[in-house]
C-alpha cells in the first residue's frame, strides 16, 4: 500500500540524486567499469576453458567465480546505469523482487564459493599427495552444486520475508537497485520477525562461510611455517594471495554493509558501499588473479601467440 492508501505496483529509484552533469559524468565511469568488469571475468573464463594446463580445481573455481562476478553486475549495473540516465527509474513491483533474488542469490553463491576455493587451497598446501584424489572431478563439481543450491535456499528464503512485508509509506526507493535497508524503509507494517530471519541468514552465510576460509588459512599456515626453504614459502604463499585479496575485499564490504544493521548508517552510505562490492570487485577480481598468478599470465601470453599465429597464416 502507498502512503494514499492504494496499492503499490510499481517502486521509483530515486539513485544518486546529484545535478545531471555529474550524473552524466558517473554514467560513462560507471559504464567504464562495468565493461572492464565483463571483459576481464569472460577473459578469465575464455582462457580456463581454452588452456589445458588450466583445467584444474582452481581455475575450475576461479571459472565459476568470474561467472558469479558477471551476474552479479549485471544484475545490478545495467539498473544503476539507468538510474544516472535517466535520474530516475520506474520497476515493476515484480521486477524488483526478482533483482533482490538473483542479487542475494549471486551474493550467497560467491561466499559459498570462496569457501570452498579455501578449502582446495587447504588440500593442496596440506594435503598435496592426496590433493588429486580429495579433489576429484566429482568432487568440485558437488561442490559447486551445494554452493549454488545452498544459495538458492538463502535467496527463496529472504526474497519471501522481504517481499511479505506491507510497503504503504512510500513507492520512492532512495536507492540505485532494490537492496534490503533501503526496501525496509518503506515498510508500514511490523518488521522485525522478519528482519530477524533476513538477518540471521545473512549471519549464518557470512559467518559459515568465513570460519571455514579462517580455519583453512590456519592450517596453511600452520603448513607452511614448517616448510625450511625460503623458495617453497614463496611459492605456498603465492598461491593463496590473490584468495586472501579477494575474500578481504568482498568480506569487508559485505560485513559493513549488512551486519552492521540500520543503526548509525546512513543510505549515503550503504550507496558508496554498494557501489564497490556490485561494480568495483567484480572488475578487480580477475584482475587480482591474472596480474598475481603466473599460471594465468602464461595462458595470457599463449592465448596472444595462437591469435598472431593464426592471423599470420
Amino acid at each position: 500500500m502507498a502512503g494514499n492508501g492504494t496499492v503499490v505496483t510499481e517502486l521509483i529509484l530515486l539513485g544518486f540524486q546529484l545535478g545531471a552533469g555529474l550524473q552524466t559524468g558517473l554514467f560513462f565511469v560507471f559504464l567504464l567499469l562495468y565493461l572492464i568488469s565483463l571483459g576481464g571475468n569472460l577473459g578469465v573464463m575464455a582462457l580456463i576453458q581454452s588452456d589445458p594446463r588450466l583445467q584444474t580445481p582452481m581455475y575450475f573455481f576461479l571459472g565459476h567465480l568470474s561467472f558469479l562476478d558477471v551476474c552479479y553486475s549485471s544484475v545490478i549495473v545495467p539498473q544503476l546505469l539507468e538510474t544516472l540516465w535517466t535520474g530516475a527509474s520506474v520497476v515493476t513491483f515484480e521486477r524488483c523482487a526478482t533483482q533482490f533474488f538473483f542479487f542475494t542469490l549471486c551474493a550467497s553463491a560467491e561466499c559459498f564459493l570462496l569457501a570452498v576455493m579455501a578449502y582446495d587451497r587447504y588440500v593442496a598446501v596440506c594435503k598435496p599427495l592426496l590433493y588429486a584424489s580429495a579433489v576429484t572431478p566429482q568432487t568440485r563439481v558437488g561442490l559447486v552444486a551445494g554452493v549454488y543450491g545452498g544459495a538458492a535456499v538463502n535467496a527463496v528464503v529472504r526474497t519471501g520475508c522481504t517481499f511479505s512485508i506491507s510497503f504503504c509509506k512510500s513507492n520512492h526507493v532512495d536507492f540505485f537497485f532494490c537492496d534490503l535497508p533501503p526496501l525496509l524503509k518503506l515498510a508500514c507494517s511490523e518488521t522485525r520477525p522478519r528482519e530477524r530471519v533476513i538477518y540471521l541468514l545473512a549471519f549464518l552465510v557470512i559467518a559459515t562461510s568465513i570460519s571455514v576460509i579462517l580455519i583453512s588459512y590456519l592450517f596453511i599456515i600452520r603448513a607452511i611455517l614448517k616448510i625450511r626453504s625460503a623458495g617453497g614459502k614463496a611459492k605456498s604463499f603465492s598461491t593463496c594471495a590473490s584468495h586472501v585479496t579477494v575474500v578481504a575485499l568482498f568480506f569487508g564490504t559485505l560485513i559493513f554493509m549488512y551486519l552492521k544493521g540500520n543503526m548509525g548508517k546512513s543510505l549515503g552510505e550503504d550507496k558508496i558501499v554498494s557501489v564497490f562490492y556490485t561494480v568495483v570487485i567484480p572488475m578487480l577480481n580477475p584482475m587480482v588473479y591474472s596480474l598475481r598468478n603466473k599460471d594465468m599470465k602464461g595462458a595470457l601470453k599463449r592465448a596472444l601467440s595462437r591469435m598472431k599465429a593464426s592471423r599470420a597464416e
